[in-house]
């Protein structure tokens, strides 16, 4: 198959599915996972495509754009965004890691896979793999217990150095969330 030819199936696929997986679309096609980098790096320049963990989404257009959050109605920004990726492939989208957390509390095994960006360098995480700092003195005015995520813990603890909080695992956050939130399922807001 010519690589004209893959580029415009992976374009048909990702209309259909809303989400691929880079590994998937290597086996299928019989090519390198970096042959298919190179094949969707025009399709995310033409804007039809985003990179996430691992995969790609289709980028959301008037007619299937998510642009409040779906635990707490709150307009979502991007630098903070939470990504809930499901088993039946649809993407719902938090305002904040706060939600995102909840919210995948709520769907337990019907979440695939969540991603969230790196607070400091806006690049797409996974959020099992994320550190998370809350109780920090920067606030960004969205839901509380805030909650900031790092891919690394080492930029985690600098920026509590600078700014208070305390750092968290995936597994200690959502703990530590449950005791902060008192058992209540209702967003606060600051």
């Amino acid at each position: 198959m010519l690589p004209l030819e893959r580029k415009e199936r992976i374009k048909e696929l990702i209309l259909q599915k809303k989400n691929l997986k880079i590994a998937d679309l290597s086996d299928m096609f019989g090519v390198s996972e970096m042959t298919i980098h190179r094949d969707v790096k025009s399709l995310e320049e033409e804007g039809i495509v985003t990179k996430t963990f691992g995969g790609i989404s289709l980028v959301q257009t008037e007619e299937n754009r998510q642009d409040r959050c779906v635990y707490c109605a709150r307009s979502i920004n991007e630098k903070m965004a939470y990504r809930l990726i499901l088993t039946n492939h649809n993407i719902e989208v938090t305002c904040c890691a706060h939600c995102g957390l909840l919210r995948q509390q709520q769907l337990g095994d019907k979440v695939n896979q969540a991603i969230c960006p790196d607070f400091l360098r806006s690049t797409t995480i996974s959020a099992s793999l994320a550190w998370y700092v809350t109780d920090t003195s920067l606030h960004m005015g969205c839901c509380h217990p805030q909650l900031l995520t790092f891919e690394y813990r080492e930029h985690a603890d600098k920026f509590v150095k600078g700014f208070g909080g305390k750092v968290y695992s995936f597994d200690e956050v959502q703990e530590v969330l449950h005791q902060q939130m008192k058992g209540s399922t209702q967003c606060k807001h600051h």
